[in-house]
């Protein structure tokens, strides 16, 4: 009797919801909008309606992030089953739907997240841990504390990577003066260089978008972070390809760029915030996106030959082509001691034992040769400069 007395009321609210235009004219939205319904109008202890309308508005975005998988145990296996293939049905054709993305399942023979890409994503994901779970009261030696987030981010990081080796391929197939491209078949070459660039047509980033959408994590920021890397990779493309003819580059340019260059870190960072049910720390994002700035230019430093060879963004090299060879380490140092100066700033206003544990963990990274390395520990060497590039790349392929 209590069954068929819990149909005629969810019938009776289907009929209400119609009447009033309130129905997606599909069965299943239509019950759960209709169960829905009778969820709010129940009572429930003193609750009035405008009390349950705040609850939703303040708890179900938090509920969406971080209850609903743990949750989902409380089914018994079928219904588990159901929705578990219901998710994967429902990501496919958020993927399908992206027809003006040239980025696909499989391109040119290349997953999109191959397994090169999960490996260099890997050295990413070990220093974004160690780096910045302190920011978060995290310990990174708690196995519980990383696995219980590692799918989510080695998924976006490795993804990202995928995207990067796309635009590096673009890069060097763009540069016909690079010795190791002469060989091969510009026919051939410039097919593929036009398949690559349409993967950056349209929005690259629209199949994880719409994961991280449906799993309730993406927000006005990670999307401006995922703007950020686009303008990046273009960036990138414009200012390596002015490297090779006698093309100006612009100091705003390389600036903007060696800035965005991080923004995979910002967007694992504020996806951190997302599956913890945290409010965005704004100090600690200043202070981290002024980190790897200098990191950036320490990693550009340690790099710039194999840059040279590679035809790849480099702030040194972007300098020399701006100040020439005798100014522009001069000018680089200027730079890095503009951008000291907001670090040590920024550095103070930490709390004093999240300060202490981050200077640590630079010292430790600067011991193992990682990446957060160079910036509060004040220690730069500015390579020699590369005049030549044409002549270097011709030597050291002939070596």
């Amino acid at each position: 009797m209590e069954e068929l007395r819990k149909l005629e009321r969810a019938q009776a609210a289907l009929e209400l919801m119609r009447r009033r235009g309130v129905s997606p004219s599909d069965p299943d939205s239509d019950r759960f909008l209709a169960d829905l319904l009778l969820l709010l109008i129940q009572p429930c202890g003193e609750l009035d309606m405008d009390r349950k309308f705040n609850l939703i508005n303040e708890y179900l975005p938090k509920i969406l992030r971080t209850l609903i998988k743990e949750a989902s145990h409380l089914l018994d296996q079928n219904d588990l089953m159901k929705l578990e293939n219901k998710d994967s049905k429902y990501v496919q054709s958020e993927l399908n739907k992206k027809t003006d993305c040239a980025l696909q399942t499989e391109f040119h023979n290349v997953a999109v997240i191959g397994l090169n890409a999960m490996e260099r994503a890997n050295s990413t994901l070990e220093d974004f841990c160690r780096s910045y779970f302190m920011f978060h009261e995290m310990d990174v030696n708690r196995p519980e504390s990383l696995f219980k987030y590692l799918p989510v981010l080695s998924f976006t990081e490795s993804y990202i990577y995928q995207l990067d080796i796309l635009n590096e391929r673009i890069v060097q197939l763009s540069a016909g003066g690079l010795p190791v491209l002469r060989a091969q078949s510009e026919e051939r070459d410039r097919d593929l260089n036009s398949e690559l660039v349409n993967a950056f047509k349209g929005d690259p980033f629209g199949p994880l978008k719409s994961l991280l959408k449906f799993r309730g994590l993406l927000n006005d920021r990670i999307n401006e972070e995922f703007k950020s890397g686009e303008e990046f990779w273009a960036l990138e493309r414009k200012l390596c390809s002015a490297l090779m003819p006698e093309e100006a580059v612009s100091v705003e340019d390389v600036t903007r760029a060696i800035h965005l260059k991080s923004f995979d870190y910002r967007v694992l960072n504020l996806l951190l915030y997302e599956l913890r049910g945290e409010k965005v720390n704004d100090l600690h994002m200043e202070f981290l996106s002024i980190s790897e700035y200098l990191v950036e230019i320490s990693d550009d430093l340690f790099d710039y030959e194999d840059d040279v060879l590679e035809n790849s963004f480099n702030i040194l090299r972007m300098f020399i082509k701006i100040y020439g060879a005798s100014a522009a380490p001069a000018m680089l140092a200027k730079s890095i001691t503009e951008a000291e100066e907001k670090y040590d700033c920024l550095l103070k206003a930490l709390e004093p034992r999240l300060s202490a544990k981050y200077q640590k963990r630079c010292e430790e990274a600067t011991a193992e040769g990682g990446r957060t390395g160079g910036p509060s520990l004040g220690m730069w060497s500015i390579p020699p400069v590369i005049v030549d590039e044409e002549s270097y790349r011709s030597n050291m392929r002939n070596c």
